[in-house]
């Protein structure tokens, strides 16, 4: 024993670890799937995308591409390729003749890419 161990003689025994015994399956989200996205995003340059396989969704402010990803396999029974993340902060603007300042509200949009064949039905 060490000079300056605190191990006592007791804790000296080595551990074996359980066999047979399975770790706890985890689970994939703890969230409700359907709540992450809020929406499809119908502009112009989404249904422009919508042609080369590419989706616009608006979602929650606190989504991650994990979640976009697994709430579209849910949802659309369709698997992403790659999802991208744009989050536009919210602003203050000037606005009008007499140049008052607006509130505009900040949003979080996903670009869902999918394969060749894969396709999402939004109306």
């Amino acid at each position: 024993m060490a000079l300056f161990s605190r191990k006592k003689e007791a804790d000296s025994e080595v551990k074996t670890p359980v066999v047979g015994k399975a770790a706890p399956k985890a689970l994939s989200t703890d969230r409700d799937l359907t709540s992450v996205i809020t929406g499809p995003r119908i502009t112009e340059k989404a249904v422009g995308l919508g042609d080369m396989n590419v989706y616009t969704f608006n979602i929650r402010r606190d989504a991650t591409k994990f979640l976009v990803r697994d709430a579209v396999k849910a949802l659309y029974g369709v698997t992403p390729v790659k999802v991208n993340i744009v989050n536009k902060k919210p602003a203050t603007r000037l606005s009008g003749s007499r140049n008052r300042m607006v509130k505009v509200a900040g949003e979080k949009k996903a670009y869902v890419y999918l394969k060749k064949g894969d396709t999402i039905n939004l109306v």
